[in-house]
């Protein structure tokens, strides 16, 4: 999914307003209910996203659907109000969450395995993931049975594939030439 640079700028000034309050942790924990709560809920997304529906009506809704939010997520829905650019308001959240990631030292890999990720291939996985990177890691799993065993880590740009599929695959093509 394309992040759009005006959710890009927004995340970025709310992360340097939770910043210069002290805030931005805190701020972290709203965003992620949000996006969370923006990309679960379909009629939330169409709410927002309605052209029919006044940026009032969507600002009075999201104050009481987030009524305990933090003093600068309050001041992005106002923003929000203001320029009637709610329906992006999932897309800043997530930004926001990298970028506080980012900010202290933590990478997202994200493992592939056949079946629910075990504490063994996990410390295998993080075993893995430190003879490159020194940053903090938050693994995501995705259990894909197509990969039959093994996993796939990727982090960025990079991919470790160490999968039974690709272990098949690679004696298949060894066979055929």
């Amino acid at each position: 999914m394309r992040m759009s640079r005006a959710a890009i700028r927004y995340a970025k000034a709310i992360m340097d307003n939770a910043v210069a309050a002290n805030s931005a942790d805190a701020v972290n924990l709203d965003m992620k209910t949000i996006s969370e709560t923006v990309h679960s809920n379909h009629e939330l997304k169409l709410f927002l996203g309605s052209p029919v529906v006044s940026a009032e009506v969507k600002f009075n809704a999201l104050t009481e659907i987030f009524s305990g939010n933090q003093h600068e997520t309050k001041s992005l829905l106002r923003l929000l109000k203001e320029n009637k650019r709610f329906e992006i308001l999932g897309e800043i959240a997530n930004q926001y969450n990298q970028l506080h990631d980012q900010l202290n030292g933590i990478e997202i890999a994200k493992v592939t395995t056949a079946f629910s990720i075990t504490p063994e291939l996990e410390n295998k996985v993080l075993a893995k993931i430190k003879e490159f990177s020194n940053k903090k890691i938050t693994l995501i799993n995705t259990v894909d049975p197509a990969i039959i065993g093994g996993f796939i880590l990727r982090m960025g740009d990079q991919q470790y594939n160490a999968s039974v599929a690709n272990r098949l695959q690679q004696l298949k093509r060894e066979f055929s030439n």
